[in-house]
């Protein structure tokens, strides 16, 4: 799933290989998927997109946006796999939507369980995409302990998991990052706003910093893939693929419980309820 490390990864890779590449063909869906969502009629996406250079590229949040000439956009969420392939000819099949270049390259939108494809004619008019586009990112350095401190008084006294994960407080810190950051922090995902101290708190906001920066970093987690289809650099501490290893800090066994509509893993001897 797409999320801060993960949008700023793809725009990345995008910006570097795409910028120039101009738009020789458009194919809609050739299978359909009732979790794909798209702005419009996808089926016009041909007319507005044929004929368009890619200009530029930018990841915020669970959100990555390609800019075209004539001011013309395709922005994917969450949810949706984007891949290049330098060869037409090598891509799957079955795709929510497929651009063709004039050297024959092409980039694939798939959706996995959900997610939004949309192309449109100046700005995209959605609350998440705009308030993402105008929210601080951790990874900049205007995202400091006061506005961590706005975001913890501005919320109810709710767990560490939907304080941090849901509402798109933060947008781009999802249910997938977040394992790392509460580990790193010492905080159990079901503990309490009102039951961190100011010192743990502290750690929460170093742990967000500095978890996010170095996923980011190393191009994403090894449970996403990038735009090659390769897996990220960042190696998970919680996740789905190390819930068989030890805890790396006390050697412990890692535990897994379904919370809040997914999956949290943690280690009960370094995060404490």
């Amino acid at each position: 799933m797409i999320e801060i490390p993960e949008s700023k990864t793809l725009s990345l890779q995008a910006s570097q290989i795409l910028t120039g590449k101009k738009l020789a063909k458009v194919i809609p869906s050739t299978h359909v998927h009732k979790m794909a969502w798209y702005e419009g009629d996808p089926k016009d996406y041909p007319k507005l997109l044929e004929g368009r250079t890619v200009q530029s590229t930018q990841g915020h949040g669970m959100i990555v946006d390609i800019y075209f000439d004539g001011n013309v956009s395709v922005s994917i969420s969450d949810g949706v796999n984007m891949r290049y392939y330098s060869n037409f000819k090598e891509a799957p099949t079955k795709h929510q939507l497929l651009l063709v270049f004039e050297d024959g390259s092409c980039l694939v939108f798939t959706v996995a369980m959900y997610g939004g494809i949309m192309a449109y004619l100046g700005k995209f008019n959605n609350k998440y995409h705009i308030g993402s586009l105008n929210a601080i990112s951790p990874l900049d350095e205007a995202f400091n302990e006061k506005v961590f401190q706005g975001i913890l008084d501005s919320a109810k006294d709710l767990s560490a998991k939907a304080l941090l994960a849901t509402e798109q407080r933060i947008p781009g810190l999802g249910n997938g990052v977040l394992q790392d950051i509460l580990f790193n922090a010492g905080i159990h995902p079901k503990r309490k706003k009102s039951s961190l101290s100011e010192l743990e708190k502290k750690d929460l906001f170093n742990s967000l910093k500095i978890t996010l920066k170095k996923m980011t970093d190393l191009g994403g987690r090894d449970t996403e893939k990038d735009l090659f289809g390769k897996n990220g650099g960042y190696k998970t501490i919680l996740s789905k693929i190390t819930l068989d290893l030890p805890c790396p800090k006390c050697g412990g066994k890692i535990e897994k419980e379904s919370y809040m509509g997914g999956a949290v893993y943690f280690c009960p001897n370094c995060q404490k309820l």
